[in-house]
C-alpha cells in the first residue's frame, strides 16, 4: 500500500528534476517569517516545524522574527514575497482577520494561500503570585471600583489577548487600562516586575514559565487537560470565548505543484507523533485543519468580527 510519505517522497522528487524543465525547488533556504519576538509560543512552533519540514524536503529552512503592529508587518512582507515557495508566513487567529479590519493594513486574507492550521491555546489572565487578587472576580471588582486605573498588558491591538479584555469589558462593564508589548517575555517581565497589574497571554505560554505567576482564568470553551484548576471565563459567568490558533500561509499565486507539496508535507508534520509531543509539551493543543477548510472557516467568522467592529470598535479601548 503506498503510505503518505512515499507520495510525499515522490512530489519532492518530481519537483526538484530538471528533467521537468521546471526550477529546482527548493533552490535556496526556505524563510519562515514569525511576526512577534523569539521565544514566544509563535516562535516555538515555528522552530518545531522548520525542523521538521527540512527533513521532508530536503533543503534548510531558517526562521526569521518580524515582530511589530500585533503581526501585521511580517504578515505584510509574506503578502509581498515573490510566491514561489520560499516564503512561509505564521498566522496567528484573530489577528489574522482582525488587523485588515482595525485599520487599512498591509495585507488582507486573499493574499495568502493557506497550508493548514496547526495549533489553539487559549487566552488566559495571570497576575503576579504576590498580587492582591486571588480570584478574577477580585480583579474585576478592584477594576470597577476604579476604572482604567488597573492595566492589562497584551502583544497587541486586536490580538486575543486584546480581545478577550474587550469582551469581558463589555460583559462585566470594567473599564481597564490596556498596555502593549512585543512578546511574551516581554509580557512575562512586566507582570514579574509589577508594571502592570495583570496580563492576557496564551495558557500555553504562562505554563512554560509559571513560576510567581498566578492564574485567574482561561479563555477556552471547557477547562484545559493542562491545567484543570484553572476556569474559564463562561464558567465565571461571562460569555467570553478566546483563543489564538497558529497556522501557516503562502503568498497568494504559489505554484500549485510547491503548493501542494507544502501542504502534503505540513499535515504530515502535524499528524507527527513527535511534532504532536512538541506542542503538547508546551502545553498548547494540537489543531490540524487542512487549508481550504481552515480559510473557508476564517471567511465565516470575518463577519463575526466586522460586527464587534461595529458594536465595539476595540482600537480605542
Amino acid at each position: 500500500m503506498t503510505t503518505r510519505r512515499t507520495v510525499l517522497a515522490a512530489g519532492a522528487s518530481l519537483l526538484a528534476a530538471p528533467a521537468l524543465g521546471q526550477p529546482r525547488w527548493p533552490e535556496r533556504p526556505i524563510e519562515i517569517v514569525v511576526g512577534f519576538v523569539a521565544g514566544g509560543g509563535t516562535d516555538l512552533d515555528a522552530r518545531s516545524y522548520a525542523r521538521a519540514l527540512e527533513k521532508r524536503i530536503g533543503g534548510s529552512v531558517v526562521v526569521n522574527n518580524r515582530p511589530g503592529a500585533g503581526g501585521e508587518l511580517a504578515l505584510a512582507s509574506v503578502a509581498r514575497a515573490r510566491p514561489d515557495g520560499h516564503t512561509i508566513g505564521t498566522t496567528n487567529f484573530p489577528g489574522l482577520l482582525t488587523i485588515p479590519i482595525e485599520r487599512q493594513a498591509q495585507f488582507k486574507l486573499d493574499d495568502f494561500a493557506p497550508l493548514g492550521n496547526l495549533v489553539t491555546d487559549p487566552s488566559a489572565i495571570t497576575v503576579h503570585a504576590e498580587s492582591p487578587y486571588r480570584t478574577l472576580p477580585e480583579l474585576l471588582e478592584a477594576a470597577r471600583a476604579a476604572p482604567d486605573r488597573l492595566t492589562y498588558a497584551s502583544p497587541g491591538v486586536g490580538t486575543d489577548d486584546h480581545l478577550q479584555l474587550v469582551l469581558l469589558q463589555a460583559a462585566s462593564g470594567i473599564r481597564m487600562t490596556h498596555v502593549v508589548f512585543q512578546g511574551d517575555p516581554q509580557l512575562r517581565a512586566a507582570v514579574l516586575g509589577r508594571q502592570v497589574d495583570c496580563m492576557g497571554l496564551n495558557l500555553g505560554a504562562v505554563l512554560q514559565v509559571p513560576d510567581n505567576l498566578r492564574i485567574l482564568s482561561q479563555g477556552g470553551a471547557s477547562r484545559s487537560r493542562f491545567r484543570q484548576d484553572v476556569p474559564t471565563l463562561k464558567e465565571l459567568g461571562y460569555p467570553v470565548e478566546m483563543a489564538s490558533e497558529r497556522g501557516l500561509v503562502l503568498p497568494a499565486g504559489t505554484p500549485p505543484a510547491i503548493l501542494a507539496r507544502l501542504r502534503e508535507a505540513t499535515e504530515d508534520i502535524a499528524r507527527d507523533p513527535e511534532f504532536v509531543k512538541q506542542l503538547e509539551g508546551r502545553f498548547t493543543e494540537p489543531a490540524w485543519e487542512p487549508g481550504e477548510a481552515w480559510f473557508t472557516r476564517l471567511r465565516a467568522q470575518e463577519a463575526d468580527y466586522r460586527g464587534l467592529w461595529q458594536r465595539t470598535p476595540w482600537a480605542q479601548r
